[in-house]
C-alpha cells in the first residue's frame, strides 16, 4: 500500500464497520478522511482524528470508535500496525513502500498523480450540474475563502516580481496572514525558495537529457539511500487532501519546498560518473528523479504557476 491509499483505505473500514454492525446505523460515513503526517513527538508514520467525525453521529466515545476501526485497519495488507492515542487518535505504522510501486503510480497518473480518484458517475454528473446551475446564479460553487490583501506599500507586487514569483509569496502564508514581498523573490539561486523548487524541477529535466546523450533511459526499480525522497513523493496524495480540506494552499508550498529540497541532494548520485558503466540502478535513480520532477510540476501547475524545463 502506497501512503496515498491510505484515506481510502480508512474510509472503507468505516464503511464496512457500519454495515456489519460494529457501529452504529446512524453512524456517517465520511466521503473523505484527512490522513497526515505524524507530528514530532507521535506515533507511528501518519495519523487520523478520524474517530472523532464518526462519534459525533455514532453516539459513542471517539475512543470506542477508534477501537472499532484500530481492529479492522491493523489487519489490512500494508499497515503494520495501528496504534490509538489520547482520546482516539488513530496512527498508522506503514509497511515500506517499495520505490518501483511509487515510481509507477507517478508514471501512470503523470500531472495528476496525488489527485482524487473520478467519483461515482452519477455522483459527478449531479456534482457538474450543481455547479453549472450555481454559477448561472453568480455563484462559484465552492465556500469563499477570506484572505489578508496585499498591503498598499508593496504596490503591484505583479509588475514588481512577475505573476508566478508574486502568487507564490501570495500563497507561501495562511489566508489570513498578510504576504510579504521583497527583492529575494528575485534572486536566482538557491536562496530564494521559488527558484529552488523551479529550478529542482529544471534538474529532473536535464538529468534525462543527459541520460539520453549516455544512452540510457529510465526503469523504475529499488533505490538505496532514498527513503527520505520517497517518503517525501509518497506524502504528495495527503497534502493535496489536507490542503484541499483546509483551503489552505501554503500547505502545498511548504511541501513543494521539501521535494525540492530532497530532490536537490539526491540529484548528484542519479547518472554514471567517470568511467562507470549505466547500470539498473542508474536507471531507477532516474526514474525516481523524473518522478520528483512530475509531482513538482504537478504542484506547481496547482498553484497556477510554470515549471519550465531550463533556468
Amino acid at each position: 500500500m502506497i501512503p496515498a491509499d491510505l484515506s481510502r483505505t480508512v474510509v472503507r473500514a468505516v464503511r464496512c464497520a457500519v454495515e456489519e454492525g460494529e457501529l452504529p446505523a446512524e453512524a456517517g460515513v465520511p466521503e473523505r478522511v484527512v490522513v497526515e503526517r505524524t507530528r514530532p513527538g507521535g506515533v507511528g508514520d501518519y495519523a487520523t482524528p478520524v474517530a472523532f467525525q464518526v462519534a459525533k453521529t455514532a453516539g459513542r466515545p471517539p475512543l470506542d470508535v477508534a477501537g472499532v476501526l484500530a481492529r479492522r485497519l491493523g489487519a489490512v495488507p500494508g499497515i503494520e500496525r495501528v496504534e490509538v492515542t489520547g482520546p482516539g487518535f488513530l496512527n498508522f505504522v506503514m509497511d515500506r513502500t517499495p520505490v518501483d510501486v511509487l515510481v509507477r503510480e507517478v508514471q501512470a497518473r503523470g500531472l495528476r498523480y496525488g489527485f482524487t480518484p473520478d467519483t461515482e458517475l452519477r455522483a459527478r454528473v449531479v456534482r457538474e450540474a450543481v455547479l453549472r446551475i450555481g454559477l448561472s446564479q453568480g455563484r462559484t460553487g465552492a465556500a469563499p475563502v477570506k484572505a489578508a490583501p496585499v498591503a498598499r506599500r508593496d504596490g503591484d507586487v505583479v509588475a514588481a516580481y512577475g505573476a508566478d514569483a508574486a502568487g507564490w509569496a501570495m500563497l507561501a502564508v495562511a489566508p489570513h496572514e498578510t504576504p510579504a514581498f521583497d527583492e529575494r523573490l528575485l534572486v536566482q539561486d538557491e536562496s530564494n525558495e521559488f527558484f529552488r523548487v523551479r529550478y529542482a524541477h529544471a534538474r529532473s529535466r536535464a538529468l534525462s537529457r543527459n541520460a539520453a546523450r549516455l544512452g540510457f533511459r529510465s526503469g523504475p526499480g529499488d533505490v538505496e539511500g532514498a527513503e527520505r525522497l520517497v517518503s517525501v513523493l509518497a506524502d504528495y496524495p495527503l497534502v493535496l487532501e489536507a490542503a484541499a480540506h483546509r483551503r489552505a494552499p501554503e500547505q502545498l508550498v511548504r511541501f513543494l519546498v521539501r521535494a525540492a529540497d530532497e530532490l536537490l541532494d539526491f540529484q548528484h548520485c542519479v547518472l554514471p560518473k567517470g568511467d562507470e558503466k549505466p547500470s539498473a540502478a542508474h536507471r531507477a535513480r532516474l526514474a525516481l528523479a523524473e518522478a520528483a520532477g512530475t509531482v513538482l510540476a504537478g504542484g506547481l501547475a496547482l498553484l497556477g504557476m510554470d515549471a519550465p524545463d531550463c533556468l
